[in-house]
């Protein structure tokens, strides 16, 4: 993948930041929300404060019944701006998809935004996105680099490190029309297209790759916009990450099984996107399983062969026994973590997000090592999950 990332990456370098000048067209934004107070508010001020006519932009926001006064806040921007408009659904729907589906439907203008309620896009993002759809009506969707605002505990100053050197491959991977997920922070859609496809499955724990697989089977691609940046507030704990990343594990194998009919046939979906989702899940869960069962196996050979040494009145260790030799696995693993380190360092200046209070040299190994070696288990427990059904938003 890195050697793929290479060749893609040389010939594109001096327009990754580039994007078709489009010009201002009314646009509805849906924003779906649930128990959102404390980030709302900031959230539709951020997209009333878009460089955008205002007349051209229209924010409804749809609550899932929360539990706390979200939907009076939204109240109180709707008295005061009248593009602001709030629908609260009838009854809990259990996640972002029915929400998003009834904002769209209630939406007037043709093309249609969705945003997070705890994510900001700068000003100029809806500017820098627009113009894929207005250049190409093939396109279905386009996203834009989704950062880590205010990455202020251990675990999202690790995040702010994987969501740069995400959107940094997500650029790339638009080379090859391979972009296969809108993130929900913040994405532009064709109306015309989301109802042509279905809206966004309500069953999938992740809709926002689900609708780019859809749009996919019915001969439509997606876009990103490296310039058009859109900062989301990421988990404060390790609990809390482990959830989100849980939910994203299960909805990616859930749109892995729902399209795997589409595996290997002549697109982008079949020939790549599909075939590398599966390779990974294999590699990491085979790979943690592999490395579990040597860890294993070399405490027990010590353990044995101590013991043994004990009881036997013989040396523990001698120098014979001591070998500099590496393994094969000890030099790919190396290898890997060299590469890793060069591609996030390089990722982090080309997109100008060399933070030196996000970014040190032990939040660099962390993340190179541990926090990438958590990822194969967060995948056997979400497989477990989903085997027995036992998940929800």
């Amino acid at each position: 993948m890195l050697s793929l990332m290479i060749i893609v990456y040389i010939p594109r370098r001096k327009e990754m930041f580039s994007y078709p000048k489009g010009k201002p067209e009314p646009v509805s934004i849906v924003m779906p929300c649930y128990n959102e107070a404390d980030s709302i508010g900031k959230a539709i001020e951020s997209l009333l404060n878009l460089n955008y006519p205002k007349d051209m932009i229209e924010i409804i926001v749809v609550d899932d019944c929360s539990k706390d006064n979200s939907a009076e806040i939204v109240k109180q921007y709707t008295k005061k701006y009248s593009n602001v408009k709030l629908i609260v659904n009838k009854i809990n729907s259990g996640g972002a998809a029915e929400p998003t589906n009834i904002g769209i439907r209630a939406a007037k203008f043709n093309y249609i935004a969705v945003a997070d309620a705890d994510s900001y896009p700068e000003k100029d993002a809806l500017l820098k996105m627009i113009g894929f759809l207005q250049k190409d009506k093939t396109i279905g969707g386009v996203t834009g680099a989704v950062l880590a605002k205010n990455a202020k505990t251990f675990p999202q100053k690790l995040q702010y490190l994987e969501y740069v050197v995400i959107s940094f491959a997500r650029k790339l991977l638009d080379y090859v029309d391979a972009v296969y997920v809108t993130p929900g922070p913040f994405a532009l859609y064709r109306k015309e297209i989301l109802f042509e496809v279905g809206l966004f499955d309500k069953k999938n724990l992740t809709q926002d790759i689900e609708i780019v697989w859809r749009m996919m089977s019915f001969g439509y691609k997606a876009r990103m916009s490296l310039d058009a940046k859109i900062y989301t507030i990421t988990p404060k704990t390790f609990k809390q990450w482990w959830k989100q990343r849980v939910r994203w594990n299960i909805g990616g194998t859930q749109t892995l099984i729902k399209y795997k009919k589409w595996a290997f046939k002549e697109n982008m979906l079949g020939m790549f996107i599909i075939p590398f989702f599966s390779a990974s899940l294999f590699i990491g869960v085979v790979g943690i399983l592999l490395f579990t069962y040597l860890i294993i196996r070399n405490f027990l050979l010590v353990y044995l062969s101590t013991n043994y040494s004990i009881l036997a009145n013989e040396a523990v260790i001698r120098l014979a026994d001591l070998s500099l030799n590496t393994s094969i696995l000890n030099f790919f693993g190396i290898s890997l973590f060299l590469l890793g380190s060069f591609y996030t360092i390089f990722a982090l200046m080309t997109m100008k997000e060399l933070s030196l209070k996000n970014i040190n040299l032990f939040n660099l190994i962390f993340f190179l090592t541990l926090y990438l070696m958590i990822y194969p288990l967060i995948m056997i427990n979400s497989l477990y999950k989903l085997s027995i059904g036992k998940y929800s938003w």
